[in-house]
């Protein structure tokens, strides 16, 4: 597909943008939680079990991982998007865990930057999920170009986002959602690899959870509220005062991460289940998969970590696997497997 250079140069300087605004201003939500607040673990005083053979390993989409975290979609398609992604990939590599990156729109329209996402050499083993727009497929994208960023990545699966606040915002954003569920459940059929229904953080309903997972969707990221706003993100890029004021009227909505976890696994026991959206230690980690979900993610400490250092990174995920680690501990349960069966979640408002 031959784009406008502007076009393609547009997509790069939104991505840089975006990593800058994440890291340098204030674009939490201000009054919308995660939901996870209100629920308490049942402490265990007298575990009976040793700390030190604690079992975090499970598995989704059929592959193995050593802890329940995927480093979620954040970036890519500058250079220094590509450091970033390089050390995400390396860290996911040691420890074994899932990773995503971010949209790579920006790499079918300039390849040059294509290198930027590719992180496959420096993590050959992990999960790994390519990432596109869903609207993307109302706006000549197709089974194609879905195909290309998989094989860029030598990717496990595809990542499809749903952002339609974030576009409603966005100077020149795509708004034409119209058909996009018949186009998503053609391309479920043909793709090869598993394809992941994924919110950008205003989180997905059960009632969009079951029409997805209809549609031929292997996995959902439920993504919620409670996190990073993007309608605040988009609200400091604004052109004109009209998105600055959209932005801000909008910048809690959508729908708090536990809930959105809570209500599609009433309707969807089996489908595999990303919790993320808010989630900022492994206390919430705990918390999101003793509500349902197999794995989650985390966006924001992931970034701010590598953007300091190699270091700060490893010493991250170490401080993460430690909290997963006590809770299970102190709820008496050996492994994650049995964790998700026990009842030692309550809710306390």
């Amino acid at each position: 597909m031959n784009l406008p250079l502007s076009l393609s140069g547009q997509t790069q300087t939104r991505k840089a943008e975006h990593l800058r605004i994440c890291l340098d201003e204030d674009v939490q939500f201000a009054q919308t939680t995660n939901g996870l607040e209100r629920y308490r673990f049942i402490h265990c005083c007298l575990p009976e079990i040793n700390r030190d053979e604690i079992n975090l390993r499970t598995q989704f989409l059929g592959k193995s991982l050593s802890y329940p975290l995927l480093i979620s979609s954040m970036t890519g398609g500058t250079e220094f998007a590509g450091t970033i992604n390089r050390r995400l990939a390396e860290v996911a590599q040691h420890y074994n865990m899932a990773m995503g990156v971010g949209s790579q729109r920006v790499a079918l329209e300039k390849p040059q930057v294509a290198a930027t996402f590719a992180v496959r050499s420096h993590a050959p083993d992990i999960l790994l999920f390519a990432n596109l727009g869903a609207v993307q497929l109302n706006y000549k994208y197709g089974l194609d170009e879905c195909r290309r960023v998989v094989d860029l990545l030598q990717a496990d699966a595809l990542i499809l986002h749903l952002n339609p606040l974030q576009e409603c915002i966005q100077a020149r954003g795509d708004t034409n959602f119209c058909g996009l569920l018949d186009k998503i459940e053609k391309l479920c059929g043909k793709i090869s690899v598993p394809v992941i229904a994924k919110e950008v953080g205003n989180g997905i309903s059960a009632t969009m959870a079951t029409r997805l997972i209809d549609a031929g969707m292997s996995a959902i990221d439920v993504a919620g509220a409670g996190g990073t706003s993007w309608a605040k993100v988009e609200s400091e890029r604004a052109e004109n005062s009209l998105q600055r004021r959209l932005g801000m009227t909008f910048a809690d909505w959508g729908l708090p991460t536990a809930e959105c976890i809570t209500t599609i696994r009433e309707v969807a026991p089996e489908i595999p289940l990303i919790a993320s959206g808010g989630l900022r230690h492994g206390l919430d980690v705990a918390k999101a998969i003793a509500l349902g979900a197999d794995i989650a993610g985390l966006a924001l400490p992931f970034l701010q970590a590598a953007a300091e250092s190699e270091a700060a990174l490893y010493e991250l995920v170490e401080v993460l696997i430690a909290e997963i680690t006590t809770v299970l501990f102190c709820t008496g349960t050996a492994n994650l497997q049995e964790f998700k069966r026990s009842q030692v979640l309550q809710r306390v408002k």
